[in-house]
């Protein structure tokens, strides 16, 4: 009997262990678009049928209305060479930009790129993601702000988490169904996170998605996750890639023996 409780006892915890594991998604690509490979990307969003993109640097950042198809710029607005372009989000017929270490962020008119106002935050700006209600922001922590629209101001923030432990460098975000994706710095991965308490729904693992030749330098990696909603399709990209890739994320297989 003593046997029989133990090994029930592994068992269940054999079990337990197993569903506390994340989950874990692959990808296949369905279409590989062009991309400049002069854009340092750091914020990217789809609306009727165009990319909206935020690059970075000093002295090259600006947010660009692009082509899908062919990645032709199509408008572009410079942002002063004092600052460091972060992420972005379009909401409302607007576009609200952050910059990375200036506590400093713009609004735009959508249709036209003219440079509406400027606000202020607290510390550094990464990524921004909207659900047409709320904005999310990121801000390379553990931590996702989630803002006022009208005001542009917190109003609560959740903590990234993975089986317990705090997720940090959280970068570019975007709304997809329901969930917020996340590219983390540095990683060829996607965190899907729970906007309502920010545990780690799944990662989303892009390895290999752009041949290493094709980077050019340590900081050429993985950011910027686009969705549209009326396609149902999801874009990536990176910085300084020559490509943008429209992927579908699918089971990951099981590693080879």
């Amino acid at each position: 009997m003593n046997k029989f409780r133990i090994g029930c006892g592994l068992l269940a915890v054999f079990l337990t262990a197993a569903a506390a594991q994340t989950p874990e998604y692959g990808y296949q690509v369905i279409h590989a678009y062009p991309h400049d490979p002069n854009a340092f990307t750091q914020g990217l969003e789809f609306r009727a049928g165009f990319l909206y993109e935020g690059t970075g640097l000093k002295g090259r950042s600006s947010v660009r209305k692009v082509q899908l198809e062919t990645g032709k710029v199509l408008q572009q607005i410079d942002i002063d060479a004092q600052y460091f372009g972060e992420g972005i989000t379009v909401l409302n017929q607007q576009i609200i930009e952050l910059t990375w270490q200036s506590e400093t962020g713009f609004v735009y008119e959508q249709p036209s790129f003219r440079r509406l106002r400027t606000f202020n935050y607290s510390g550094e700006g990464w990524g921004l993601a909207n659900d047409g209600q709320r904005i999310y922001m990121s801000d390379g922590s553990a931590q996702i702000r989630i803002w006022n629209p009208g005001t542009l101001q917190e109003e609560r923030h959740i903590t990234v988490h993975d089986r317990g432990k705090p997720v940090t460098n959280v970068n570019e975000l975007e709304w997809v169904r329901g969930e917020i994706y996340a590219n983390i710095w540095q990683k060829d991965v996607i965190a899907r996170i729970s906007p309502a308490d920010g545990r780690v729904l799944g990662w989303i693992d892009l390895t290999g998605i752009l041949n290493a030749a094709e980077r050019t330098g340590s900081e050429d990696v993985l950011n910027g996750i686009a969705y549209d909603v009326l396609g149902n399709r999801l874009f990536v990209t990176g910085k300084q890639w020559p490509k943008l890739f429209e992927i579908k994320v699918v089971p990951k297989p099981p590693p080879h023996k």
